[in-house]
């Protein structure tokens, strides 16, 4: 049985309607006047509200306003009675949220008709509802099916790279996400001269990309290998279901945003303020832990000479001579063009 909750102050009219709605099957739950009227709503939770618009002290437009603020009574279909015959200020009415208003003197079947047509929209609304919802949840479950183990799922398909090739190059529009399977590769800028500076160096379990793909725009660098690299190629489109539907996939990516703008941050305060030696200590530092392949305990790792020229903001001919220094001072060794940290607490430790 559906409940109606009428707010009237006229006895006479009070009682009238609440007859025909009783004879038509609801349950009437009747206030006197406005403050009575709110007390049973909340009490009731009804199907419809039926108020007069004009009572002393507190009016219908009062009620209204105060049920539209409150989240657990504002989709209760609202029809105001006018039974008094006074000028109604309708747009008021429909601006606090009424649903209709019937005016005076009011018929049983019209009264009946529209809160008939009221409670069956009020019933296609909530379906609806409840519809988009499970087809809310539905999605849901989806995207929680998609995680990051499945954007580098083994069966994806992956793409060789040979040394030297460029993955994409500044300006171009993202595509893809990337991630490193295996191999190493360079995130740089360029100028107009064709000099570089290496910001980043990627290597296995690495995630590139990013960035351009989070804030809508072009690549802001460029990503080449240095040496053969597999790569797996993750679309942009089913990027957004796993950044924005996993929190622990939300905030690895939040960090790694987070140690970017900190290497970049510590990579421009070296280039300004430490001198040759330092930030090419620096850099052999940065690229041992990005390599961390070791020879009888000993940490080595290949990389061509511009290319550490590059990562430290000096020339190639500079970066050589800093070398030879270092490994006479039995720092480093080179073999091979592999260079051999023997030092490793001394290159920390070096003075700027």
């Amino acid at each position: 049985m559906k409940k109606i909750v009428l707010i009237e102050d006229n006895a006479e009219i009070r009682e009238n309607l609440q007859e025909i709605l009783q004879m038509a099957g609801y349950h009437v739950s009747v206030a006197v006047d406005g403050r009575q009227g709110l007390d049973m709503v909340k009490k009731e939770n009804p199907d419809l509200i039926l108020c007069e618009v004009t009572m002393p002290a507190f009016d219908g437009y009062a009620i209204l306003h105060i049920i539209s603020k409150n989240p657990g009574c504002s989709t209760i279909p609202f029809v105001f009675l006018s039974t008094k015959k006074e000028q109604l200020d309708i747009r008021k009415g429909m601006d606090f949220g009424a649903d209709d208003f019937l005016k005076g003197p009011i018929e049983g079947d019209e009264l009946l008709r529209a809160i008939e047509t009221r409670l069956n929209k009020s019933e296609k609304l909530k379906a609806q509802f409840i519809r988009e919802q499970k087809n809310n949840m539905a999605i849901l479950q989806e995207k929680k099916k998609i995680s990051l183990a499945n954007l580098i799922a083994e069966d994806r398909e992956s793409k060789l790279y040979s040394k030297g090739q460029l993955v994409y190059k500044e300006g171009n529009y993202p595509r893809h996400l990337f991630y490193v399977v295996s191999g190493k590769l360079k995130v740089f800028k360029a100028t107009e001269e064709g000099h570089e500076l290496i910001t980043s160096i990627l290597k296995e379990g690495d995630f590139f990309g990013y960035s351009a793909l989070l804030e809508g725009s072009f690549y802001m660098d460029s990503v080449e290998t240095i040496e053969d690299t597999e790569l797996k190629l993750i679309p942009k489109e089913e990027f957004p279901s796993v950044m924005f539907g996993h929190n622990e996939v939300e905030n690895q990516f939040i960090r790694l945003l987070t140690k970017n703008i900190n290497e970049k941050e510590d990579q421009l305060l070296h280039l300004a303020y430490h001198s040759l030696r330092k930030r090419v200590a620096d850099g052999l530092l940065y690229l041992q832990d990005k390599y961390k392949s070791t020879a009888n305990g000993v940490v080595q790792f290949k990389i061509s000479r511009q290319n550490l020229a590059n990562v430290t903001g000096a020339s190639k001919e500079a970066v050589i001579r800093i070398l030879s220094d270092f490994k006479s001072e039995k720092l480093i060794d080179i073999k091979q063009g592999s260079i051999i940290i023997l030092e490793n607490e001394k290159l920390q430790k070096l003075f700027n």
